[in-house]
């Protein structure tokens, strides 16, 4: 078969699209990691403030007040870098499955090309075969004619 192309652009088409699809699967995990930590960063401070309503109803000193009470803010500011880094995954996400997609459509385009070129080819082989075949019926006709003379 000889070089086509069609068949270099289909097959860098497709390196693209593997590439995106790997750099988004890398965007998914990251953003689970990150919706992860803020659940646990939840989870936490959820657990604090119960602990801090349960050590309040049987007294505390104003000092481990503090304490729980920073704390907390701390878990809330974690809480708030954690909500902005999983906005920023979730965009990265959306523009790396928009790039998916997109590569994805391309390769789809290269490939119904290739198809019909190779639909062609198939028709353009079956027509000279069936020339062929009416050269050789032909032939034989002419000479069953002409031995027959």
């Amino acid at each position: 078969m000889k070089f086509n192309p069609l068949d270099a652009l289909i097959e860098e088409s497709r390196k693209s699209r593997d590439k995106a699809g790997r750099t988004l699967a890398e965007d998914r995990r990251s953003q689970q990691q990150t919706a992860m930590q803020l659940d646990t960063l939840t989870h936490y401070k959820q657990e604090y403030r119960r602990r801090l309503h349960d050590a309040l109803m049987q007294g505390m000193d104003v000092g481990l007040l503090n304490n729980y009470q920073n704390f907390i803010h701390s878990l809330d500011d974690a809480i708030g870098c954690a909500g902005v880094r999983l906005q920023q995954h979730s965009n990265k996400v959306t523009a790396s499955q928009q790039s998916w997609r997109q590569q994805q459509k391309q390769l789809s385009s290269y490939d119904t090309l290739a198809s019909r070129r190779a639909a062609r080819e198939q028709l353009k082989q079956v027509r000279q075969e069936q020339r062929r075949t009416d050269e050789a019926t032909n032939n034989a006709q002419a000479r069953r004619r002409s031995g027959a003379r």
